[in-house]
């Protein structure tokens, strides 16, 4: 299983990360973890057959999640050679079916009906959902907003959680919990916490109390640019760490 970390970035603008964006790749699924701002500039720039997403998993509703979903649809609509035949499948928390209609009725019918098939479905925490045979994704609950979650993507070869937004969480930890890659937020200094975000040493203690194989930051303001990330973590976790810039690859299974 792969991971292409294609926007590491918030919604503060920058030029050098792109909104939230995962790219997880495994046979044919080819997964988005939320779709921000720049996402599909980004896909194509890292030579990712982005015509070929399966599924977009939404961990939020704040726009730099998830604004660049309607342009992902209407590139496949207009711009795929072949015209595309494969299904669309976009899953989220409670709420994912509310927003997609309501995007619908500002951008056109479209969106719920761009030639291909689409589905929109409401994932609940706790309760796997199939991907295909052998790959299933799971929410958690996680403190930033109402209906916000935290993702796994699990695998016979191991399982990656991605945290989306959250604050510090036991519940997550122990959901987290052997995680062969943890990719976490880290959105602000330690200096500078609040209870909707982590911070390098909030990521850390995450990373150590989930007894994780491995811890992978990303989703940086420009406070936390200017310090050490990785340094604040390992006062923390002691396996291996790495910054996430857009474009980083990272393998789950034989040989990471």
């Amino acid at each position: 299983m792969e991971l292409v970390t294609v926007g590491t970035g918030t919604a503060a603008p920058s030029a050098r990360r792109t909104a939230p964006c995962h790219w997880v790749a495994r046979g044919d699924l080819r997964i988005l973890l939320d779709c921000g701002a720049g996402s599909l500039h980004r896909l194509a720039e890292f030579g990712l057959p982005w015509q070929h997403v399966s599924h977009v998993v939404l961990t939020h509703f704040h726009p730099d999640h998830f604004g660049e979903l309607p342009m992902l649809v209407f590139a496949l609509r207009h711009t795929t050679e072949p015209r595309r035949t494969e299904p669309l499948v976009i899953l989220g928390p409670a709420g994912t079916v509310r927003l997609v209609k309501g995007l619908a009725q500002g951008f056109g019918p479209w969106l719920l009906d761009p030639g291909f098939p689409i589905g929109v479905l409401d994932v609940r925490p706790g309760e796997p959902f199939p991907l295909n045979v052998d790959v299933s994704l799971d929410t958690c609950r996680v403190p930033h907003t109402d209906e916000s979650v935290a993702a796994s993507v699990m695998a016979p070869e191991g399982r990656l959680v991605y945290t989306g937004d959250t604050g510090p969480s036991e519940e997550l930890a122990a959901w987290a919990g052997d995680a062969d890659l943890l990719l976490a937020e880290c959105s602000l200094p330690d200096g500078q916490a609040i209870d909707a975000h982590l911070t390098p040493e909030r990521a850390g203690e995450l990373a150590h109390r989930a007894r994780v194989k491995r811890l992978v930051l990303t989703h940086f303001y420009p406070p936390v640019e200017t310090t050490d990330p990785a340094r604040g973590a390992r006062k923390r976790f002691t396996g291996p760490i790495s910054v996430a810039s857009d474009g980083d690859r990272f393998t789950i299974g034989e040989g990471n």
